[in-house]
């Protein structure tokens, strides 16, 4: 059966927060009652029936044929079971607070992408903003589960506070990538720019090309790591590349002692 579609009219006149569009919300919902849902965040109205066209369909699957960097808070809250997917950009916060699911994203995302995720798997295609997977201002964590896939790059602290969860950035990584990280896995197969894993805790950064991590990290030596080469397996079919880099011979630096101390950053030998 043919996935339940959104078709762009035209680019919003302003941002949207598209929160409500879920499948769960969507369901036992006429096509003219959401049309009518409100979806403007100013005094300006804007409704599901002003940008699209709404094509009945399976609800297991919501479908958006054309994207907007407007599109703020796609696919938040989304349930186990569920899935969704964007032919084009989104805005910011798509995968907010997940609980399961997929999203895919064809285009570009906005900052704070998968921030507060539970359990959801998403790919992005293109490029994604800052704070990838990172909380919002005053929240204590950031990811705290699922698997993120960036194929392109990733903008300044990519996975702050990570709790918990894997993310991989097949492009180049911004500034302080990994920044207080508490736990989880983070694997940058472009290059990582300036400082990375300030004062991280108990994760894993795994960097394809090295990067600048000061003196608080501790050379362990050279290991042919078995969870590695075990984890590469569970990504094979995810991302080839990273797949490879974990099956590689690689070196340790414990840290960042200036906190926990019980992280780790590896690269290749």
């Amino acid at each position: 059966m043919k996935p339940f579609t959104f078709t762009l009219r035209q680019e919003p006149p302003q941002r949207v927060d598209l929160s409500a569009l879920t499948p769960d919300r969507l369901a036992g919902k006429s096509v003219a009652q959401i049309e009518a849902i409100e979806i403007g965040v100013t005094r300006i109205s804007t409704k599901v029936g002003d940008l699209f066209k709404v094509s009945e369909g399976d609800l297991k699957t919501v479908r958006y044929e054309g994207g907007s960097a407007r599109f703020d808070l796609l696919g938040a809250k989304l349930l186990p079971g569920f899935a969704i997917h964007v032919e084009g950009d989104v805005g910011a916060q798509c995968g907010r607070l997940a609980k399961g699911g997929r999203i895919t994203v064809a285009g570009n995302a906005g900052p704070h992408a998968a921030s507060g995720n539970l359990g959801a798997e998403m790919e992005i295609k293109g490029d994604v903003g800052d704070f990838l997977a990172g909380p919002l201002a005053g929240e204590l964590a950031g990811m705290a589960g699922g698997r993120v896939i960036v194929r392109g790059k990733a903008g300044a602290r990519a996975g702050d506070r990570l709790r918990r969860g894997i993310l991989v950035i097949e492009g180049d990584a911004g500034e302080d990538l990994g920044a207080r990280v508490i736990a989880g896995t983070i694997l940058v197969l472009g290059e990582a720019k300036g400082r990375v894993g300030y004062l991280n805790k108990r994760g894993s950064i795994v960097l394809a090309h090295g990067g600048c991590f000061g003196s608080t990290y501790v050379d362990c030596g050279a290991h042919e790591l078995t969870f590695a080469r075990l984890f590469a397996r569970s990504l094979r079919d995810h991302s080839a590349p990273a797949a490879d880099l974990l099956s590689r011979k690689l070196r340790r630096y414990g840290g960042d002692t200036a906190v926990y101390g019980k992280g780790e950053i590896l690269t290749p030998d």
